[in-house]
Order: structure tokens, then sequence, then C-alpha cells
């Protein structure tokens, strides 16, 4: 507890701590259950007055870090959030192991080569290696949110994630008799792929385990023209080859 304005020798501003509390407070009732929040339901949730919360949420809305709409009268994290979620898990220990994997897939592929992590809900990117070689250059923004079940990534933790840590790929499973399919091919194949719709981007991707655990999915990105046929066979076993060698290296069996 603070009882003075210093604290071990450097001069603390209470006032600031406690603006940045409760900035934090209004962020942190955001949940993947609760994205969207009224004024009265912060107020509610944090037990501050109405006016105290419309000041700090339209302090945070300037800073980008919120978003409302006038429609339907609700608040929701601004996208510099996503931001700072992708720069908290470039610092996960999995992205300084896998950099130089995906130098070395982006160089014997000559595509795109990425890595995305679980974030709760979905797959995130946290690291891309762009391909610069040739006419095309494909790049994927760092950050990136990609769909659950219809991104190759998504796939791979539709596979390889436990039910109980994500509940909400087992209701799907439970509901969806094509993902299921898409699942059981994953696990056969050890590789997942996608084609997004109208861009002519094909996807490949892989599961990175540590010891028994999927972390993360790493995956090669390039024209549909580009990887297919022969050169979609050797972009997967290369695919493949480097993803289990990183699982090694984090001690999967």
């Amino acid at each position: 507890m603070l009882s003075s304005g210093r604290v071990r020798g450097m001069s603390v501003d209470v006032p600031a701590i406690q603006t940045v509390q409760r900035a934090a407070a209004i962020l942190g009732a955001f949940t993947p259950e609760r994205p969207r929040l009224s004024l009265g339901e912060i107020t509610a949730e944090l037990g501050m007055s109405k006016a105290t919360a419309h000041r700090y949420a339209r302090a945070l809305r300037a800073a980008n870090l919120l978003r409302y709409d006038p429609v339907a009268a609700r608040y929701t994290l601004g996208p510099q959030i996503l931001a700072l979620e992708a720069a908290a898990r470039a610092g996960l220990p999995i992205v300084t192991a896998a950099e130089p994997y995906l130098d070395e897939l982006m160089r014997e592929t000559d595509l795109t080569a990425v890595l995305s992590v679980w974030n709760g809900d979905g797959p995130t990117v946290v690291r891309c290696a762009d391909n610069t070689v040739g006419d095309v250059r494909i790049s994927v923004r760092t950050g990136s949110q990609l769909d659950l079940t219809r991104s190759a990534q998504g796939r791979i933790f539709c596979a390889y994630l436990p039910a109980a840590e994500a509940p909400g790929i087992a209701r799907r499973l439970k509901s969806s008799a094509d993902l299921r399919k898409v699942v059981e091919e994953v696990r056969r194949e050890g590789i997942a792929a996608n084609s997004p719709e109208d861009f002519g981007v094909r996807v490949l991707a892989a599961p990175v385990f540590e010891r028994t655990n999927v972390v993360a999915a790493i995956a090669v990105v390039g024209t549909s023209v580009r990887l297919s046929g022969a050169e979609e066979v050797a972009a997967a076993a290369t695919l493949r080859r480097i993803a289990a060698r990183l699982s090694q290296e984090l001690g999967a069996e």
C-alpha cells in the first residue's frame, strides 16, 4: 500500500498510479465471453461512477485502446490492443526459438513463412519472414487474427489442441461433420491446407510441439499457382521436416 509520494527513493505520483489502475481495470473488464460492454455495464463491473467511467473511456478511445459503436451503444477493445498483444506474444520463447527455422523455411521454399500461436479464441500471427524473391511478394501482418476453421493455421489447432484448453473447438467438432473430416485429414497428413477465397493465395501449415503440447503453427504462404502440384508436395515435405526439427528442439517426443 502506498502511504506517501515516494517508493524506494523514487518520486511517485499517486493520482497517476490510480489513473493507470482504473484504465487497466476498464480494459480488463472485456473478455472473450463479454467482448462488448455498455457504459452501464462497465460502471457496474468496476464500481465507479458513470461520469468517471465515461471520462476514462473517452481517453482510452483517443488512444485507440477502445472503440465505441454509437448504434449499439457498446464499447469494444480498440485496434491498438492488437498491436500490444502482438508485441507481447513476440516476446514468447517460441518466437525466439522459431526465428531461424522460419528463415530457413523461407529460403528453402522461396515462400513467405509465418508463425502463429493460440490466443484463446484462435490463431494470432506473431512472426512473418517475407519472401522477397520473384514477381509477387506476399506478406502477413503480425498481430493478424486468423479464422479458426477456415485458415490452415486454425485447422492445426482444431486438430491438436486438447478439448480442455479449447472447449469452443470441441463444440464445433461435435456439431460439424465437415470439420471433423478436415481434422481427421490434418492428423493423418500432419499438414493443413487452405486457399483463402478471392485472393489467389494458398497456405500450408504444420504443428509445432513442446513436449506433448501444440504451441504454434508454422506455415508457408504463396500464390495458388505457386503452391500446386509437385511444388506443393515439395513445400509440404520441407514444412513437415522443419516443423519436426523445431519441435525436437522444444523437447517434443
